[in-house]
């Protein structure tokens, strides 16, 4: 990965400049970590204590370098100490069973909240804050820690997971993507042919703008040259799974964990060689659907989703097609919809195609949407986890494992 530089052009040391930032206003998102649900899940996972280690650890910065060191420490560690938790490694802290993304999730929010917050003697411009900002997200996520082992023999997998979403309905709500990528991230598997095969997995934001910003090619253009297949996972419908056969280069406006709504044309990075006009409306998945779908991977079933909405060649009325898009139609949303799962389905497809990967499996995986018990469904009166939800949980990240090792061996 490309180490994000902090100049002294960018962040200012030494006495406060004129332009030095005030502190801005906490998100969105970081307002909801005060809520009763996200405090205890901080709580019995075992993550309350970071941000105040944190703070600390930035008040006693005496230089921006020694601030990004630390941001970065901090970052990197917290990935590190979800991944070893969610696999078994090191004392369980809390009693939140080990599985569980949620509390990677509210931490990383402490965390930039605190971030954000801060006002050290020597002065930050907002640049500057906005680049410390960048550097938690990145290392928190994993995006800038996947590695592969060198040599022949080995398959190399990569698999993206996302934030929890829909909060304002359910604070309480755990994404079963984000959990099977801290659950399978640095781990190896035997694919379906025999071959061994390493995962490297990244969780990504469920938010309009770090998407147009170019979060998910920035974190997949280096590594899709050297792997052997690629998936993205993301929540979908209940009771099943999908692999998407086309995504869409539309975005339906769906409010993400900002609050905040976009409608419109996937906003990619032009491709130098197709000029800057150049976009497909439709990509496709390289995954081996009819192998997956036939295989037994798990107790939900698999199905090989085909259906898009489009706009017709020439109207502009939508109209879903069950077998997927017309020629010259104009895309209203991929098999997966036209939220940031469709999104990032897109993008990852349509870097491979630009890539000249076009013989790379690759696309993407919805997993079934995870509940929880019947009996604690009402966020109002529910508690933040019970058996059956756990359990649901637990045997999605298994059949995604199981999806990757059929995918990875046909």
């Amino acid at each position: 990965m490309l180490a994000l530089a902090l100049t002294a052009a960018s962040l200012a040391v030494g006495a406060p400049p004129a332009h030095a930032a005030q502190a801005p206003a906490v998100t969105v998102e970081e307002a909801r970590l005060d809520r009763a649900a996200p405090q205890e899940i901080l709580r019995r996972g075992g993550f309350d204590g970071l941000a105040p280690e944190f703070a600390d650890a930035l008040a006693h910065a005496r230089t921006i370098r020694q601030a990004e060191r630390t941001v970065v420490r901090y970052g990197s560690g917290l990935w590190r100490q979800a991944v070893d938790r969610a696999q078994g490694r090191g004392p369980l802290r809390g009693d939140l069973s080990r599985d569980d993304d949620r509390p990677l999730y509210w931490a990383r929010l402490a965390l930039t909240r605190e971030l954000r917050g801060w006002q050290p003697r020597f002065g930050v411009t907002e640049e500057g804050r906005a680049r410390l900002l960048d550097r938690l997200e990145r290392s928190s996520r994993g995006q800038d820690s996947i590695r592969y082992p060198a040599g022949r023999g080995v398959k190399r997998i990569l698999l993206t997971g996302f934030d929890p979403f829909t909060l304002d309905r359910d604070v309480r709500i755990s994404n079963p993507s984000g959990a099977t990528a801290l659950a399978l991230d640095g781990t190896w598997l035997r694919t379906a042919d025999g071959s061994l095969a390493r995962v490297e997995t990244a969780v990504f934001p469920v938010r309009w703008e770090d998407f147009a910003d170019g979060t998910v090619e920035r974190t997949l253009r280096p590594h899709l040259p050297e792997v052997d297949l690629f998936t993205t996972v993301s929540q979908g419908r209940p009771g099943r799974f999908d692999i998407e056969r086309t995504n869409g280069a539309w975005r339906g406006g769906f409010p993400d964990n900002e609050n905040l709504s976009r409608t419109g044309t996937v906003p990619v990075p032009p491709d130098p060689a197709d000029g800057p006009a150049a976009q497909p409306q439709w990509t496709s998945t390289t995954l081996p659907y009819a192998a997956i779908t036939a295989a037994a991977t798990g107790r939900f079933p698999v199905y090989d989703n085909t259906s898009v909405t489009e706009l017709p060649a020439g109207t502009d009325t939508p109209v879903v097609r069950p077998a997927g898009p017309t020629p010259g139609s104009l895309a209203r949303a991929g098999g997966g919809g036209n939220y940031l799962s469709n999104e990032i389905a897109y993008r990852a497809t349509l870097l491979r195609d630009r890539l000249g990967l076009t013989r790379l499996p690759g696309g993407h995986v919805h997993t079934p949407v995870l509940q929880f018990g019947a009996d604690n469904a009402d966020p109002a009166t529910g508690t933040v986890t019970d058996p059956e939800f756990v359990r649901n949980r637990l045997d999605i990240i298994a059949q995604v494992r199981a999806v990757v090792a059929v995918a990875a061996g046909s």
